[in-house]
């Protein structure tokens, strides 16, 4: 009978998790945002370049400062930035950002910039993270025509311009997603593949810790689990695949990480590789830049300047996490993003004016890459090298 009530109650959470996805809309502080009832729109209203992005960064209580300082080192007039506050946060957070987007002159004037109207509440190591995530890749298929799907939280930070990021992954196949993945789920296959937790984020308006139910499960037999980051690059195909499920496999998966300890780091790599169309396509790489202590503790070590060599060695275009307003952040801006007291990094539609505000639409198409560009083409290259030289049979997840 207990198991009973457990599967019903299971699936009612499961019901409002979907619900999470579909009915909130992105705003834009200035007027309500109404995104077309379509998955594809044709065109931009500006040139397109060879890669674009769609971003959603994440901030919970307290990230304000973080926020604004991350939007402005990582924007660009040709990707577009879905920002979601957790509905945990203090109503002052959701204004203040709110204030920051709507008063910059860029932001207003090209329209890419939204923020999430209606902000969910973020469980940690619950499912919600992983339908907040959902929720922003469906509303920004909605809205405009993109290449790669990038989460970040307000902790990351960028090592590369993002004319640097658009000129290195120009040369890419579209169809590549950088997700770190492996089946060998160690001691994760007893903490993690057999516990069941219920987050009361799904039906609870106040934020609280997840629930560990007592009875344990077995591993799953219809699909192989695989483990890995939660920050991903997610190209718009598989994007499309996670939403509309034309098999389903998404759904099937989505009922099972509802009750998944921290279903982020799991949901996506078992996805792409237990889907037949999907499993060839994947990088097992996340590009962040992330060190660990040992053994590893539930988050990664803050990164400091003592870490600013060999980030910049990894040739990776991510790092996290970072304490707001660290000397580090400093000497990124000053030495790899060219922002020194410029509003945001340097580009090819930014190239003179400190603050941007002035700059005209013809040079929306216009890059500037620089030494961020050929570090991150060779870590690149030598990723889809080593994903060509195996044999087919290797080169689906292990």
């Amino acid at each position: 009978m207990g198991i009973k009530i457990l599967i019903m109650f299971s699936f009612i959470l499961t019901s409002l998790l979907f619900s999470l996805l579909y009915n909130n809309t992105p705003t834009n502080p200035t007027a309500i945002f109404r995104p077309k009832k379509t998955l594809i729109i044709p065109k931009k209203n500006h040139p397109t370049h060879n890669a674009t992005f769609a971003y959603l960064i994440s901030a919970s209580n307290g990230d304000t400062m973080k926020l604004k300082r991350l939007m402005l080192a990582l924007y660009h007039p040709a990707n577009y930035y879905l920002i979601h506050v957790d509905a945990g946060a203090p109503d002052e957070d959701h204004k203040e950002i709110a204030r920051f987007v709507a008063n910059n002159d860029v932001f207003a004037e090209v329209a890419n910039v939204w923020i999430v109207g209606k902000g969910n509440l973020v469980t940690y190591r619950g499912p919600t993270m992983l339908a907040n995530t959902l929720h922003a890749m469906a509303m920004l298929l909605r809205v405009a025509q993109w290449d790669w799907f990038i989460n970040l939280s307000a902790s990351d930070y960028p090592l590369i311009t993002q004319d640097d990021l658009i000129d290195a992954f120009s040369s890419l196949p579209k169809d590549l997603n950088f997700v770190q993945h492996s089946s060998q789920l160690g001691w994760k296959m007893g903490k993690r593949g057999k516990p069941i937790i219920i987050d009361p984020g799904l039906y609870s308006a106040n934020k609280s810790e997840i629930w560990w139910v007592i009875k344990q499960r077995s591993l799953p037999t219809a699909f192989k689990l695989y483990t890995g980051s939660a920050w991903t690059i997610l190209s718009r195909s598989f994007s499309e695949y996670c939403i509309l499920g034309w098999d389903n496999l998404p759904r099937t998966l989505l009922l099972y990480y509802t009750n998944f300890v921290s279903s982020p780091e799991g949901y996506f790599q078992t996805l792409l590789c237990n889907s037949d169309e999907f499993k060839n396509t994947t990088i097992n790489h996340d590009l962040h830049y992330i060190t660990w202590d040992n053994p590893p503790k539930q988050h990664p070590k803050s990164l400091g300047l003592k870490d600013y060599r060999k980030m910049i060695l990894s040739n990776r275009p991510f790092a996290r996490k970072f304490k707001k307003n660290d000397p580090v952040l400093n000497k990124i801006d000053r030495e790899l993003l060219k922002r020194g007291g410029r509003q945001f990094s340097l580009g090819g539609w930014c190239l003179e004016d400190d603050k941007c505000s002035d700059f005209r639409s013809e040079n929306y198409g216009v890059l500037s890459p620089g030494a961020g560009s050929r570090r991150l083409r060779i870590l690149l290259r030598k990723l889809v090298s080593i994903n060509n030289n195996q044999s087919l049979s290797r080169r689906i997840c292990k």
